[in-house]
């Protein structure tokens, strides 16, 4: 069987590699394919162009970032619209990395679409590009995620859903729910880290002769809402406000640095309320702590209507990062600011938090998974983004386009797939068992080895939280190595949040100080793997494998590094009569996972 296996996946590796363009999964649709072609475009996608002049520029001859802000929420306001067909108010904005300052004469091209609809709400993905005129050439100047709420006067909105045709739309769909399941927890995320974050700071051993007041960099300025503010409902323009904070945020930092600041980020932020035409909206902005090449300024709007109104309305707070450039580009050292004690104190050692927790969650969330390491270290202020990594890894494989079907043995199908520099599997079949059940069985990889001969044993390390668990799984030995296999694993599961969609349960190597790799053991690794189950019917389920092998594993490619072994088929119609054995188990072990 190992070797009529090996076989098998001989001959789908090599139709992989000579011949991969010309066949395609048989799952692929004609209307896919229309999809591909260069006429298809998607039904919400709005596109804004526009020359930079010398009015939208800033002291530099360089456009505005408050500028961009306003054409960025205008072209993804306009695309939320057309699709919802009604008003739309922006309620968040992710972290947006400025990648290129765009200079007076060049053009800016925005692209806005939405990625998905809930049930008021929607995420549109923006990306906007630089364009130099003489010279042709373009530049990605960054890519944004906003939510917006539709919002009708006398009914409740109920989206239609989104129906994504390519390859690339049904990534962000896919990822779009998990991105918003990391939105909702976001404050509480960020507060908890903040409160356990241990920060060591040097400010008793700073020289403050030579630093600046924090209170010197204060900035009050306040705006009243005009109509020209405002959309035809009279709710002020989320770009406009945005356009404001960065206008006080530049000049706060401006007063620590001496000189003319570069926006580098704005850290991810949601509006908390509604402000209309009219409202006087207050606008305050302070260093609140500066690095070595870069600071922090935190900016926070709040809105009134008449003067002798005593309550403000907290609109929003936001946190941007600036450098100030030399005339290399490169970021230049910065003075040290003293903060005032009590609350400056306080947002200068969250200001340190924060700054560790927007590396961890660039690192782990933007970067290609090409660009992934292995295993990362797990650790509670980074927890939230990989467990976002690892379920989005997964879907992102699934969404793939291009599987080559490869071989096909008692109802089994085996999938593969040559991309970059990953190999990667796809095992199918049908089981007569209840989709929720099976989740809930293999959710738990404690019982793995009830079922896969090759996982000697599982043991749980960690219950990060309900859907969230850190495993030590061992395995045998590979071949002639004596040595057997340990891996410690992040298994994230995740329920489907619309009809139609899966149950995930995704896999992936994660590194923990208390399970260091010892002589015992040859410390595997799995960069993403997992199950997924699609409701067929009553009583029928559609389950899935996936596991993304890399070049340091391709001599074991018979070999599933997760515990899955080199006998495929028979491992698989295992886990079928495992499932069909346990259908109606309901012990309490697994409700509360």
């Amino acid at each position: 069987m190992i070797q009529t296996v090996g076989n098998h996946l001989r001959r789908g590796l090599a139709s992989v590699f000579s011949n991969r363009t010309s066949r395609k999964s048989a799952s692929r649709t004609d209307s896919d394919n229309m999809a591909d072609g260069e006429g298809y475009r998607n039904p919400t996608e709005v596109q804004m162009s526009q020359l930079v002049l010398p009015c939208h520029t800033n002291q530099r001859g360089e456009l505005s970032v408050g500028q961009l802000l306003k054409w960025i929420d205008a072209t993804a306001c306009l695309s939320a619209e057309r699709h919802a067909g009604c008003p739309c108010v922006t309620a968040s904005m992710d972290d947006i990395y400025f990648e290129h300052t765009i200079s007076v004469g060049q053009v800016v091209n925005i692209k806005a679409k939405v990625n998905r609809a809930f049930n008021s709400s929607m995420e549109v993905g923006i990306q906007v590009v630089s364009e130099d005129l003489c010279s042709e050439k373009q530049w990605c100047v960054c890519k944004a995620l906003a939510t917006f709420v539709a919002h009708r006067e006398l009914s409740k909105v109920k989206l239609k859903p989104t129906v994504p045709r390519t390859e690339e739309e049904k990534t962000e769909h896919s990822v779009a729910a998990e991105r918003r399941r990391m939105r909702l927890v976001y404050a509480d995320t960020i507060k908890d880290l903040l409160a356990n974050c241990v920060i060591q700071d040097d400010l008793e051993s700073r020289d403050c002769s030579h630093m600046v007041p924090a209170e010197k960099t204060r900035v009050e300025s306040v705006e009243l809402v005009l109509p020209p503010h405002a959309n035809h409902q009279g709710n002020t323009f989320g770009g406009q406000i945005m356009a404001w904070m960065e206008n006080v945020a530049t000049i706060a930092a401006s007063r620590l640095c001496r000189a003319h600041p570069t926006l580098k980020t704005i850290e991810m932020f949601h509006f908390r309320g509604p402000s209309q035409v009219g409202d006087r909206l207050v606008l305050k902005a302070i260093v609140n702590n500066a690095f070595k090449h870069s600071m922090e300024v935190g900016v926070c709007v709040e809105a009134y209507r008449q003067e002798a109104e005593t309550h403000r309305r907290h609109i929003n707070s936001a946190f941007m990062t600036f450098v100030v450039l030399g005339a290399d580009d490169q970021p230049q050292m910065l003075p040290w600011i003293r903060p005032q004690p009590g609350d400056g104190e306080r947002r200068y050692r969250e200001a340190s938090a924060r700054k560790k927790i927007r590396l961890d969650r660039k690192y782990i969330v933007s970067c290609k998974q090409a660009e992934m390491p292995l295993s990362v270290p797990w650790d509670p202020s980074n927890q939230v983004y990989l467990s976002y990594n690892n379920v989005s890894s997964l879907k992102m494989l699934v969404a793939k386009d291009n599987w080559v079907l490869s071989s096909e043995s008692n109802q089994v199908r085996l999938y593969t797939l040559e991309e970059d520099k990953f190999l990667s599997f796809h095992m199918e079949m049908l089981v007569h068992v209840d989709t929720a059940q099976a989740f809930l069985l293999l959710s738990d990889l404690r019982r793995r080895p009830e079922w896969d001969k090759h996982c000697r044993s599982v043991e749980l390390v960690q219950q990060v939280d309900e859907d969230d668990a850190i495993y030590h799984v061992i395995s045998p030995a590979l071949g002639g190595d004596p040595k057997p296999q340990d891996f410690i694993i992040l298994a994230s599961r995740r329920k489907p949040c619309d009809t139609g969609e899966p149950y995930v349960i995704a896999l992936r190597s994660v590194t923990l100080p208390t399970h260091r790799e010892t002589p015992e053991y040859r410390r595997g690794e799995t960069v993403c793997s997992g199950f997924c189950f699609w409701r067929e019917g009553d009583q029928l389920t559609k389950v899935s494998y996936y596991n993304q092998a890399t070049p340091g594993v391709l001599k074991y490619v018979t070999t599933n590094v997760t515990g899955l072994s080199s006998e495929f088929y028979t491992t698989f119609k295992a886990c079928e009569h495992f499932l069909l054995d346990n259908r109606n188990d309901l012990a309490p072990s697994l409700q509360t996972l």
